[in-house]
């Protein structure tokens, strides 16, 4: 029997079984795809996962391309924010491609003793006994563990057999594409948000001349087919389609729904939930990569601290991740009101333009270095330590 199964080999489930394989522990990492592969995603890494990327080492293997903040653009108003500067954080972003991402991570993770994984592996459900998950079943073979860590996904598997899920109750699609731009073309070091009724454009510089463009929509816009829809979001924005004028597709069009969902429980008995797989707000803030690599850090602090006592520190591991996410949940539900509302969105920002370092502190929250309010963020209190 190992220390910790792990369910699920993106983000979050990469970087915890690096982390605990350093600290020590046995694991066991089950992922049912197989490396590289796409995954429609924003593909911003905010500076809050940067920093965490460079408190593991692992920030030259990801590498990426530096975006010092976020643009909005609605009608003819463009709004700046810059990353603010914050101690023991960067000041800038990274856009990188999803399977250059994920592959980097899971690289880490089979390379770091103690780690055993396997691709190609589909897990069929957890084992349940005594009042509690005692692993997990792979291919027809029981797979016992002390803890099991579910990071499959927003569509989970486990938490869908364990009865956590709550269907969200936004309706909201997502679709995106990644371009090559003409050698002439500017690729501006910022991720650039086009708001407009019913629909925001992302566009997330990469490294090699790529960019990102990714679209968030209400579903009652399908009104006609979702790739006519997305070509004529992108043509309806001058700036945009001026950028990507000359420019060429490399990648299919890729959509995913839903994209936010809830859960019962975060934890149970044996069992913790992580990354998408225990709930998600809306991508509207872009935080999600740098909210999965925090979470899974603070949960292998807990795990080294208290793996060989009972259990009921999960339920302290779930309070501390909720107060740690709640101001991302506030920010992203402000937002998704706002782009109900255009008006009052183009009344807002023309407001916060005037107050650079207003704009600028709520792009350090979704940037994961500030606070809305209150005592603001410090390294220590995420990074992993067995001594913590």
């Amino acid at each position: 029997m190992v220390d910790v199964l792990i369910v699920g080999a993106g983000i979050a489930g990469s970087v915890l079984a690096t982390l605990l394989g350093r600290n020590g522990f046995s694991v066991e990492l089950f992922e049912q795809g197989s490396f590289p592969k796409e995954k429609p995603c924003g593909e911003g890494l905010m500076p809050g996962g940067v920093a965490a990327l460079e408190r593991m080492g692992l920030a030259g293997a990801v590498e990426g391309r530096h975006f010092y903040g976020v643009r909005y653009h609605l009608r003819h108003l463009t709004v700046e924010g810059r990353f603010p500067s914050v101690a023991g954080f960067p000041n800038s972003g990274r856009g990188q491609r999803r399977k250059h991402l994920d592959q980097a991570l899971f690289r880490a993770a089979t390379a770091t003793p103690g780690v055993t994984a396997f691709t190609g592996a589909r897990v069929d459900g957890p084992l349940w006994e005594h009042a509690g998950v005692v692993g997990v079943r792979v291919g027809g073979t029981s797979r016992r563990a002390t803890l099991v860590v579910a990071a499959d996904g927003m569509n989970s598997r486990i938490r869908h057999q364990l009865g956590l899920n709550i269907p969200g109750q936004r309706k909201r699609l997502g679709v995106c594409a990644h371009f090559l731009l003409a050698s002439d073309r500017e690729q501006p070091p910022w991720v650039d948000v086009f708001v407009s009724k019913g629909y925001e454009l992302y566009v997330t510089p990469l490294p090699n001349r790529e960019v990102l463009v990714a679209g968030l929509a209400h579903a009652d816009v399908l009104t006609q087919p979702i790739h006519r829809l997305f070509y004529n979001w992108c043509n309806s924005q001058p700036t945009l389609r001026s950028r990507l004028d000359g420019a060429q597709q490399i990648s299919p069009l890729r959509a995913t729904s839903p994209l936010s969902g809830c859960v019962r429980a975060g934890v149970t008995r044996g069992l913790v939930l992580l990354g998408d797989a225990a709930g998600s707000v809306d991508p509207i803030t872009g935080s999600g990569m740098a909210l999965a690599l925090l979470t899974a850090e603070l949960l292998a602090r807990y795990v080294s601290c208290n793996l060989s006592s009972n259990s009921e520190w999960l339920w302290d591991f779930e309070r501390e991740r909720q107060a740690f996410l709640r101001d991302h949940r506030l920010l992203s539900n402000l937002m998704l009101c706002l782009s109900d509302h255009p008006r009052m969105a183009y009344w807002l920002l023309s407001s916060v333009g005037s107050w650079p370092g207003l704009l600028s502190h709520f792009v350090g929250v979704s940037g994961g270095v500030r606070r809305l309010w209150g005592k603001q963020l410090h390294t220590s209190h995420v990074v992993c330590s067995s001594t913590a």
